[in-house]
C-alpha cells in the first residue's frame, strides 16, 4: 500500500506541474496570437489533451487527501461507529461509478483504437491519446477506492466529507 500511496503522490504532483504547464502553453499561444500575429496549431490541443490527463492523473489523489466535494454536516455529529459505516458506503459508491466508468471507457477506448480514430485539428492526433487518460484514472481511483477500504476496515480515522484543514 505504501508503494502505491507513494505512485499517486508522484501522479498527483505530475498533474500538478501539467497543470503549470497548461498556463505555459497558453500564455504562449496568447503572445503569438495578439503580440505577433502568429497563432500556433499546437497550444490549444496540447494543452487541452494535458488538462484532461492532468485532471484524471490527480482523482485518486483526492480521495486519499479527501479532497472531494462532500456534506460533513450530518458526518461530524455520526458517532465512531456511523462515521465508518458512511465512509465504507461513501467508497462502495465511488468504487462502483468507478467500475462502471472503467468497463465503458475502456469498450470506447477499443472501438477508438480499431476504427483509428483521430482528433478533428490541425494536429490530427490518435484520439485514444485523449480518451485513454479515463480509464487510467478510473482504474487507480479504483485501486485507491481498495486502499481506502482497508484502511476504514482497520478502523483507521475517518475522514470523508472533511479536508484537512477542517479536521
Amino acid at each position: 500500500m505504501r508503494t502505491f500511496a507513494r505512485l499517486i503522490d508522484l501522479l498527483a504532483e505530475a498533474a500538478g506541474w501539467a497543470f503549470f504547464a497548461i498556463g505555459g502553453m497558453l500564455a504562449w499561444e496568447v503572445v503569438m496570437r495578439y503580440f505577433f500575429n502568429a497563432p500556433t496549431i499546437w497550444a490549444e490541443e496540447l494543452s487541452r489533451l494535458t488538462q484532461v490527463w492532468a485532471t484524471w492523473l490527480a482523482a485518486a489523489y483526492l480521495l486519499k487527501t479527501r479532497r472531494l466535494i462532500a456534506v460533513g454536516l450530518v458526518f461530524a455529529h455520526l458517532p465512531p461507529f456511523g462515521r465508518r459505516l458512511v465512509e465504507a458506503f461513501n467508497l462502495l459508491v465511488i468504487a462502483a461509478f468507478s467500475a462502471i466508468g472503467l468497463y465503458y471507457s475502456l469498450r470506447i477506448l477499443a472501438d477508438t483504437i480499431a476504427l483509428g480514430r483521430r482528433t478533428a485539428t490541425m494536429l490530427d492526433l490518435p484520439l485514444w491519446l485523449l480518451q485513454a487518460a479515463v480509464p487510467v484514472g478510473l482504474a487507480l481511483l479504483l485501486l485507491q477506492c481498495v486502499v481506502e477500504w482497508v484502511r476504514v476496515l482497520r478502523g483507521d480515522e475517518t475522514r470523508i466529507g472533511f479536508s484537512h484543514e477542517a479536521e
